[in-house]
């Protein structure tokens, strides 16, 4: 029997590996500070948490429709017009087992064998996946600090081809936590759009980017593209990493295109997490989410700090989502050597380059500062007595 070829060559995520080796060591007794994994810390909001204890009283929870609970839709539409002042049909909005999933259906939907996708180099590992497992052909372009990591017009305009049918973004990134500047954004999303190309926006950190001088939160793309397919999440700004809920929303011609996907890849969402949720768009909800998003700043800045006072540079500094991208050129090792070795001697788990792409493969590491205070500064302490051990 033969596997397919697609999951033949498709490549692990590191940062699991590196996170299941951190959990044996702990299995084992040793405390391993996991910085590896964007995970925040918080856990679901009280409110979400007693929504859930309600729901699973033993009534019925049958299967909802594939798109999800219109009230749900109907919430997520409200938050977009409370907090980013844009008008979304709920009819346009599909609820997802996770963001992940909407990153399946958004590329089942776009590309076909042969297709060639934009994105850039670093970015998250799953999306190059996607792309090949449905036959399309990812051109990854390779950025540097100059551009925050980030692809810009020129860039997209210098990858494309006839072949090329999307360009796929992240503001803010994974693994870099850097945003696009929105006029950039915007210009991106024209180009492609003038060209006759999909525009896949992953806004899942969105609402964990910090506001701008006049405090006004972060603008999704749909302000200047509405026809743009939006991925967004409730695992980060609302802490609901492990019940995988999350959402998308798509023009109005890939409605009924993405409802059938929906109806033959995974039925609907959870209906009790679906119920839940619900609860994260109470306005006291709300309010500790905006806490959480502020005390995530506070932790940066240790972080930011920490890395300084050790000599492990940070080329971007970050605005967003929970990660620092961290250069360990100047260690003598290479991303994956200085990520294993931390592991084993210092036991840190971070995330070597190789996951996000071939740019920084080899010389920049993924640190999550999801983790609470206490964990960042015990794990720069260690991180800091590794790095100085290098040197001696």
């Amino acid at each position: 029997m033969k596997l397919s070829r697609h999951v033949a060559d498709m490549q692990p995520f590191h940062a699991l590996a590196f996170g299941q080796r951190a959990d044996a060591m702990e299995a084992a007794g040793q405390h391993v500070v996991a910085l590896s994994i964007g995970e925040p810390d918080f856990g679901a909001p009280p409110a979400v948490r007693e929504a859930m204890l309600d729901v699973m009283d033993g009534r019925p929870l049958p299967y909802t429709s594939a798109f999800g609970l219109p009230a749900l839709r109907e919430a997520i539409s409200g938050f977009y017009r409370d907090r980013h002042g844009v008008d979304v049909d709920p009819a346009r909005i599909a609820i997802t087992s996770g963001a992940s999933c909407a990153l399946v259906m958004a590329t089942a939907a776009t590309v076909d064998d042969g297709d060639e996708v934009i994105l850039a180099d670093p970015s998250y590992p799953c999306n190059r996946e996607l792309v090949t497992s449905f036959g399309g052909r990812v051109e990854a372009v390779p950025t540097t600090a100059a551009t925050r990591y980030q692809l810009d017009t020129s860039a997209v305009d210098r990858a494309w081809s006839e072949r090329t049918t999307a360009v796929m973004v992240a503001t803010p990134s994974n693994p870099t936590g850097t945003s696009i500047p929105f006029e950039q954004l915007s210009a991106i999303c024209e180009l492609a759009r003038s060209r006759g190309a999909w525009r896949i926006v992953d806004e899942i950190y969105l609402e964990l980017t910090d506001p701008d001088a006049d405090g006004r939160p972060a603008r999704t793309v749909l302000e200047t593209d509405p026809d743009s397919i939006v991925v967004s999440s409730f695992s980060k700004y609302f802490g609901m990493t492990g019940w995988r809920l999350g959402w998308m929303v798509v023009p109005e011609t890939l409605v009924d295109p993405v409802e059938r996907l929906a109806m033959n890849f995974f039925l609907s969402a959870s209906n009790p997490a679906q119920q839940a949720a619900l609860a994260c768009f109470a306005p006291e909800t709300l309010a500790i989410c905006e806490e959480r998003r502020v005390e995530l700043g506070r932790r940066r800045r240790l972080v930011l700090d920490g890395l300084a006072r050790i000599g492990l540079p940070v080329p971007v500094k970050p605005d967003g989502a929970f990660y620092v991208y961290v250069d360990v050129s100047g260690t003598g090792l290479d991303a994956w050597q200085f990520c294993e070795q931390a592991l084993d001697q210092a036991h840190v788990a971070l995330t070597p380059g190789r996951d996000f792409g071939a740019t920084t493969a080899d010389t920049h590491v993924r640190l999550s500062y999801a983790a609470s205070p206490d964990e960042l500064t015990e794990g720069l302490d260690r991180l800091g007595r590794y790095v100085a051990g290098l040197a001696a």
